[in-house]
């Protein structure tokens, strides 16, 4: 059995198109077959910056939401976004259920490693995986949080400049597994046990997909994403996450 938890949630996000990402999840999460399909009734406004993130109060919030939601599905989540940030609640309790041999394979063209200190933006979205391992705003902050050497990041192309280093630096001290665009394939390499899928689709390459707020040059292109994923049998829980349908739309820089 599985369901569809379909969270439209945009304010993890600072593109001028992050609205856009509102029925991007329900028609993503409408093209999926499952024996249920379950909305989250997220919150619609702005929010406060507080903290250095944008929104927390309603990240907050919506956090709870998703967490009631849930705690009423007993079968395998394929959670659909919204933006990154979706994918909290649903990984916390992959962790909590699988405990340490959970996997996590983060398909994303950027990091999602950043904080609260490194993103001026203060998008949440980009600080989601940095918080899932234990370091980000206090209010969400799983209990339980991800061990670096349960992490695999793929697709990584797209780094704040000023950052970079500081990041790549994590990752490397850190222990998390990283791949790019050219050796995607390695990813699978030695991923046993029960295994998380994430993708956010901006790892596609625009010219085959590029209906997201962030797209970035250089990607993957879709049949090789969906080799890669076809791969993968012990898959217990997965999301997708920031389809923005729009074209022609003013995108600026993460």
């Amino acid at each position: 059995m599985t369901t569809v938890l379909c969270v439209p949630q945009w304010q993890g996000s600072s593109s001028p198109n992050a609205r856009r990402l509102v029925p991007g999840a329900r028609i993503a999460a409408a093209a999926i077959r499952a024996d249920a399909h379950v909305t989250v009734p997220v919150l619609d406004t702005d929010g406060e910056r507080e903290a250095g993130v944008r929104a927390l109060d309603v990240l907050t919030e919506n956090l709870r939401l998703t967490r009631e939601a849930l705690a009423g599905i007993d079968d395998a989540v394929i959670t659909v976004g919204g933006e990154c940030a979706v994918d909290l609640a649903p990984l916390s309790a992959a962790r909590a259920r699988y405990g340490t041999e959970l996997r996590v394979l983060w398909i994303d063209a950027h990091p999602d490693l950043y904080t609260p200190r490194t993103l001026p933006s203060g998008s949440f979205h980009g600080m989601i995986l940095r918080t899932l391992l234990g370091e980000g705003p206090a209010p969400l902050v799983p209990e339980q949080p991800l061990a670096p050497e349960q992490v695999t990041i793929a697709g990584l192309r797209a780094f704040e400049p000023d950052v970079r280093e500081q990041v790549e630096d994590y990752i490397e001290q850190s222990g998390i597994r990283r791949f790019g665009v050219g050796d995607l394939e390695g990813a699978l390499d030695g991923l046993t046990g029960p295994v998380y899928l994430h993708v956010d689709l901006d790892v596609l390459d625009p010219p085959g997909f590029g209906a997201t707020c962030y797209p970035e040059p250089d990607g993957v292109e879709p049949q090789r994403l969906i080799d890669l994923v076809s791969r993968i049998d012990t898959v217990v829980g997965a999301a997708i996450t920031e389809h923005a349908p729009a074209t022609g739309i003013l995108v600026r820089p993460r």
